[in-house]
């Protein structure tokens, strides 16, 4: 499925309510105790060369409940990628509030881009030394971060004899090994085949249903990706819009 086969009027609920308020507790949902992701009526513009400021976010307010796995969609220039790099801050939007559960981490699009040392552990070990841990601390984190995202084999290996979908979970493990309670990916399948898309997915995925501590936020333009998601949001024209859960069902 791709956007453009289907008519998104609305924002998104949780995918296991009704559109309202409170979220229901199901098999597939968490209970709600707090927030770990909202921004408030967010602006953001750039000045283009030569011309008058261009606005990218009007108006925008998300809010992600703690423990689940949202994703955000829409078509190319509707501001899902501006608003995650505000969320993470990059950015600093022209107006608004923005709320994010601390630690966080941005993972990008390429993991070239952030997967740097030269075997698995080391990299996912790389961000720990601005933490003052024991070796022994290190080597845990390290294990289970690896073990969440289902490369516990690969420790040793070479970042690069990995695939791309390997590389972004290696990324994702360096997240969870710094104990982030936040995740922030930006289109991490774009680039990868269908077998390597499936496994970073799953690997998120597993973050979130084997701790209540991680909350995740992911960006994509495919519709079947919605399947392992707690809920979503679509944006349109630099607006967060809602879209009636049975009307997402009927999409997917």
């Amino acid at each position: 499925m791709n956007l453009t086969s289907f008519s998104f009027p609305y924002l998104v609920a949780p995918l296991c309510s009704t559109l309202s308020t409170t979220i229901t507790t199901t098999t597939r949902c968490k209970s709600v105790n707090s927030i770990a992701i909202e921004g408030r009526n967010l602006n953001f513009s750039f000045t283009a060369r030569q011309t008058k400021d261009v606005p990218v976010l009007r108006d925008c307010s998300i809010r992600i409940p703690s423990g689940q796995f949202w994703m955000l969609l829409g078509p190319n220039g509707c501001g899902k990628s501006t608003l995650l790099k505000i969320l993470a801050g990059l950015l600093t939007p022209t107006s608004g509030t923005v709320y994010v559960k601390e630690p966080k981490s941005f993972v990008f699009q390429n993991p070239d881009h952030q997967v740097v040392m030269p075997t698995v552990d080391s990299d996912v070990a790389f961000g720990l030394g601005k933490i003052n841990l024991a070796d022994d601390e290190v080597r845990s984190r390290v294990a289970q971060a690896l073990h969440a995202v289902g490369l516990s084999d690969y420790m040793k290996r070479s970042v690069q004899t990995l695939s791309g979908g390997q590389k972004q979970r290696v990324a994702i493990a360096g997240a969870l090994a710094e104990a982030c309670k936040v995740l922030l990916l930006d289109e991490l399948t774009t680039f990868l085949d269908e077998t390597d898309q499936v496994g970073v997915i799953k690997a998120v995925r597993n973050c979130l249903d084997t701790s209540e501590e991680v909350t995740a936020l992911w960006v994509t333009h495919r519709l079947e990706e919605l399947k392992y998601a707690d809920g979503a949001i679509y944006m349109e024209d630099g607006k967060a819009l809602k879209l009636k859960w049975h009307d997402w069902k009927a999409a997917t």
